[in-house]
Formats: C-alpha cells, structure tokens, sequence
C-alpha cells in the first residue's frame, strides 16, 4: 500500500470512527446504488450473480454486499481496509448467509483469493493506486468474469478528471461537521480504459452518471467490463 493509500486508510478509519460514535442508521437497500440519481442503474448491471463468488472492493459498510447475499443468494466477500467501516458492516450485518466481512487491503486480498465470477466496487477504485490495483485485478477473475465499477468522473465544483495517473485531494464531509482531506485517482475515461487494456480486462461500455441537482456538478463514471479471454 502506497502513502498515500494509507493517509486514505487513516481518513476513511476516521469517518467510520465518527459514525461509530455517532450511531448513524444504517438502512438495508433494495439494489446497488451505482450513481448520485434515484434512476441511475441498479442491480440489473451485474447480470445474474444467483450462487456466484463475488467480490465488492472498498465495502464500507457492507449494505450492498449483505443485498447481493440475500436477495440472490450469492457468496460474496466485502472487503475494505478501515477496521472503522469493516466494525460498523459487521456490527449491522452479523449473521448474513453467504456473506464474509474482511478487513484487509484489497490488493493483499486478491493475491491470495480464489478467482471470483464478478468484482464490483461502488466509488472506491479512485481510492487506489491504478498502478497497483489493477495488476491483481488482471489475475483475479474466472473465465468469462464480470467487473463493474464507478469512479468519481468531476466533482461537485466541477474539477475534472487527469489525464495523468496522479492522485489527488478532495474533500469528505462529515455529518454534524467537519471535513476530512483524502486523495483520490480521478482520471480520464480513455485512461482507464488503457490501463484496464493492459491488464487484460476488456471494457464493454461506460456510462456517464450526474448529480440530479443543477448546483451539483458531481459527475461519475460507470465501467462495465470482462476479462479478455471471454471475447476468445
């Protein structure tokens, strides 16, 4: 883990403290939020995950893990590397079938894992440093595997993204005040679509997903892809 992925550890260890203290609610959902828009894609992105491995890198809390358990049946692991936020999807998701909280860097956890049918992850890749995640990501897929993922495209002022992989800072607010500083890797979509190419996994489409709110200039993008040898 770089430096700066463990100053983004820290914050995140921070933030989940915060709510921990807090005892910020913690409601289950109805279907992954991939976006900032209540119409923005759903469950529907994953394709069928009924009785599949899956992982969700950067789980947090654990809300979409524990959903894609229940509703489909699916095994899926949820790992994230702020003990903080693996304590509060624990303490909110005990006793979920099929599903394992893991706190461990996600990259450490790849490499030593069994391959998974489908990886997701909902705006956390942008956490991580691309030249690190993505090469165990290249390895860590079945034959024919799925990988969806969202990535902070513009943010709310309206700073887009680099066309270089160099991270960089953006603020976290914190309910009932406060902020914390986090760096992030908000790159171009042709970028990483490139570095997705090199390690073989194929992007099949990317969406664009907006705030709803005009004053909000916060802007994601949605990659749905597959590893390489499915296209043999």
């Amino acid at each position: 883990m770089t430096d700066v992925e463990h100053r983004t550890r820290r914050a995140w260890d921070t933030y989940g403290t915060h709510h921990l203290r807090r005892g910020t609610p913690l409601p289950d959902v109805n279907e992954v939020a991939w976006g900032p828009a209540p119409d923005d894609p759903g469950d529907e992105i994953l394709g069928d995950v009924s009785g599949l491995r899956v992982l969700d890198i950067g789980c947090g809390t654990g809300r979409h893990a524990a959903h894609l358990a229940r509703a489909y049946g699916a095994q899926v692991d949820g790992v994230d590397a702020s003990a903080a936020q693996i304590a509060r999807a624990r303490a909110r998701h005990p006793d979920v079938p099929g599903l394992r909280l893991i706190h461990a860097d996600a990259v450490g956890h790849l490499g030593t894992a069994p391959p998974y049918d489908v990886i997701y992850s909902v705006s956390a890749f942008h956490f991580f440093d691309p030249h690190r995640l993505l090469p165990a990501l290249g390895t860590a897929l079945t034959p024919d595997g799925r990988l969806v993922f969202t990535v902070l495209h513009t943010n709310s002022d309206g700073h887009g993204p680099s066309s270089t992989v160099t991270p960089r800072p953006e603020v976290l607010h914190l309910a009932g005040g406060g902020t914390l500083t986090l760096h992030m890797w908000v790159l171009t979509p042709e970028l990483w679509q490139v570095l997705l190419d090199r390690h073989g996994l194929h992007v099949r489409r990317i969406t664009a997903l907006d705030a709803p709110e005009e004053e909000n200039h916060a802007s994601y993008r949605l990659f749905e892809c597959r590893a390489t040898a499915s296209d043999g």
